[in-house]
């Protein structure tokens, strides 16, 4: 049945227009007009943007944020938080990371995210053998989706090794470890069990280059489909990119390129440390760079040099990875930020024809998402209707133009602001509220105090 909606402002794929008009049927935009006549139509109440797409998420992290700022290294880094991280991996039942996900998602949708990336590497037992049901942690983060409404690419993790040239794995990793033949196993098993392909779909994981050898590689390109995402972290680490040089060489954006090649299918998640040459070679290939910025600034990761990148016509999304924080919002900002701190210079990430920051990183995060994840959702004809409403009762926000929200959100405002969101043309958060997250929330909290 074709539902048509009302919105007085709308930011649509041409820019942002008034009193338009949204045909949806199946899930899908039949047809956007602006300029319209709302009689008839299903009010919507604040202005309108596309649903925003989380291209990184590691949704078990989510139960240790705020708990490893305590030092206990002076040289305290990303591998000492590692070691926390393998902590809390070693006490996790499935039916502790199905709620933890299920409130993480609910989480991700009350701030304006309407698709996720679940890049998953948290497998086996505690004692590192398969479940009877190999498939049974990926599952549960795939029903937290579907019980929640969200949209999902899962993407199981393969995961071998503890350093480059094929280096065995460490007790910490044996939750995580699969090859070849049980991964692609795995893949077939979660493609049979897809109920929604509209909302949910999958793609193809390799955890890092430390992690996987360019034999794994080839093989499992080689036998998945060839539309499918392709998600990898790369360079997030100084340590990484001189490990990377001493085994081969080569920098592992560079080694990357030069042994397996990359296209705009791939999502080079954090990709920190590059080099010229590197960002020249990640904009040409059109691969998203998925960045992370308030994991990657917890982490102590570094700066991506944005910039050079967006100078080049490459593409970005953003993802909340480790969730420390789930805001759009405070993605967008530290993003900016960073660039401005490192540049000592203002408004930094822009482009000729989308001067306002807010518009152009918003509008290009979700985009790169959209790509990152295999969709096309978001306010165009075709699309998936995934889009969500503003409350607009914050003075900077009532007393902005259209094109002024954005930047009023990301850069003005402390709270969030997202009112009403829509995946599939279906209401899932109204208000600002979620039907399930009351029962959620209880179920977190006696999990984590487990």
């Amino acid at each position: 049945m074709m539902q048509t909606y009302f919105a007085k402002q709308a930011l649509t794929a041409d820019g942002w227009a008034e009193n338009v008009k949204i045909s949806i049927e199946a899930g899908v935009i039949k047809d956007i007009q602006a300029n319209q006549n709302g009689d008839g139509c299903i009010q919507l109440t604040g202005p309108v943007l596309p649903g925003m797409v989380n291209l990184h998420s590691h949704a078990f992290q989510r139960a240790m944020a705020g708990l490893a700022e305590v030092c206990l290294d002076p040289k305290d880094s990303f591998w000492s938080w590692r070691d926390l991280m393998y902590g809390l991996v070693a006490k996790l039942s499935p039916e502790q990371v199905g709620e933890i996900a299920t409130y993480l998602y609910i989480e991700m949708l009350k701030a304006g995210y309407t698709q996720v990336a679940e890049f998953h590497y948290l497998h086996h037992q505690q004692s590192g053998q398969a479940y009877a049901n190999p498939a049974e942690m990926a599952m549960q983060v795939r029903q937290a989706a579907v019980t929640t409404g969200i949209g999902q690419t899962l993407l199981p993790v393969l995961y071998s090794h503890s350093g480059f040239g094929g280096q065995a794995p460490n007790a910490g990793q044996a939750r995580f470890i699969h090859d070849v033949d049980a991964y692609l196993r795995l893949q077939d098993q979660l493609g049979q069990t897809i109920t929604d392909p509209q909302r949910h779909n999958q793609g193809l994981c390799f955890h890092s280059l430390r992690a996987v050898t360019k034999t794994q590689m080839d093989a499992v390109l080689s036998s998945l489909p060839q539309d499918w995402p392709v998600h990898i972290h790369i360079a997030e680490q100084m340590k990484e990119v001189n490990d990377c040089l001493a085994w081969s060489g080569q920098r592992p954006v560079e080694w990357l390129a030069n042994q397996v090649g990359f296209d705009s299918r791939w999502c080079l998640i954090h990709a920190t440390h590059v080099n010229e040459q590197e960002v020249a070679t990640i904009a040409k290939s059109q691969a998203v760079v998925g960045l992370c910025p308030s994991t990657e600034a917890n982490l102590g990761d570094g700066i991506f040099p944005i910039t050079d990148l967006v100078s080049q016509g490459g593409r970005l999304g953003i993802g909340s990875d480790s969730h420390v924080c789930v805001s759009v919002a405070e993605e967008l900002r530290i993003l900016e930020y960073g660039q401005r701190l490192r540049d000592e210079q203002r408004n930094r990430v822009y482009s000729a024809e989308q001067p306002s920051v807010g518009d152009y990183l918003y509008q290009a995060s979700a985009a790169g998402g959209n790509s990152a994840c295999n969709i096309e959702a978001g306010l165009q004809v075709g699309a998936r209707a995934d889009f969500i409403t503003l409350d607009i009762s914050h003075p900077l926000l009532a007393s902005a133009k259209p094109e002024q929200l954005i930047n009023r959100w990301t850069f003005g405002i402390n709270h969030n602001p997202v009112k009403d969101v829509f995946v599939a043309g279906e209401q899932v958060v109204a208000a600002g509220f979620h039907k399930l997250e009351a029962s959620a929330s209880s179920a977190l909290a006696t999990s984590l105090k487990q």
